[in-house]
This record gives structure tokens, sequence and C-alpha cells, in this order.
């Protein structure tokens, strides 16, 4: 037949060979799975896991909640600061990095900020339309 050239008898050889290694691979996984009665209530493991850190042993949660740093712009408003984020980007096609400034109205409930503080922000719920930033803390106060 001509199917039996040295390159298909190659092909045959390697399939052979990556079937082996993924019946080993497959009896490698079914070991570590546990049998049904190990298992217990747990959910099998068709289902889609979810990941969701528990909280640690002192009982406190993982915050997720973004932190920023910037300069106080404004402080014209009762309980709110303006405050200046500079981020630093690559630009996409030309490679130059670039600052782009953002300004966040910040909830600051003692007035504390004053304009050219240095200070720390953390994301937060909505307090009003436009406010979604909470103080933190003044990390270097205006000169």
């Amino acid at each position: 037949m001509a199917d039996e050239t040295p390159e298909n008898e190659a092909a045959r050889a390697a399939a052979a060979d990556a079937e082996q290694a993924l019946e080993a691979i497959e009896a490698e996984a079914a070991a570590e799975l546990p049998t049904s009665a190990e298992a217990g209530a747990e959910a099998p493991p068709t289902q889609a896991a979810v990941t969701v850190e528990e909280p640690a042993d002192d009982g406190t949660r993982v915050n997720r909640r973004k932190v920023r740093e910037g300069i106080v712009v404004s402080d014209a408003m009762q309980s709110t600061v303006v405050v200046a984020v500079v981020e630093r980007v690559r630009h996409p096609r030309y490679g130059k990095t670039v600052q782009r400034t953002k300004k966040l109205y910040v909830h600051d409930a003692d007035d504390s900020a004053k304009v050219g503080d240095r200070v720390r922000v953390q994301e937060t719920r909505p307090y009003s339309k436009l406010k979604r930033w909470r103080l933190t803390e003044v990390v270097e106060r205006a000169r």
C-alpha cells in the first residue's frame, strides 16, 4: 500500500505516543479526584467554580477598592474636594509615556483637606451624582 511510507509510519507513531500521554494524564487526574463517597456534600466538578475569597481569620474582609493619590485643586464646596490624579500611561501606538490627569470629586466630611495638599483617596459608594471617592488621609500638607 501507499500508506506504508516512512513519513506515515512516523506520523502514526507520534499519534500513538500522544494518545498514551493523554491517557496517562487522564489517569493522574482521575486519581486526584475524590471518589463519590469521599466527596460527600461537595458540588460536582462539572459545575462552574466561583472563587470567593473567604474572610481572614481575624474577621476582616479583603478590600478590593481602588486607592489613588493626588493633589487637591479645589476645596470651595462643602464636604467635597476636587483632587487631580496624574496617571502615567504608555501611548498605544508610539510608546511614549504620557501623563493623563483625572479630576475626582472626593467626599471630605471634616473639610480637613486644603488646596495643594497631597491626599490619598479610596473608591466608595456614590455620595452624589459625581462623588464616588472618599478621603482616607492627608499624606502631605501644602506649604
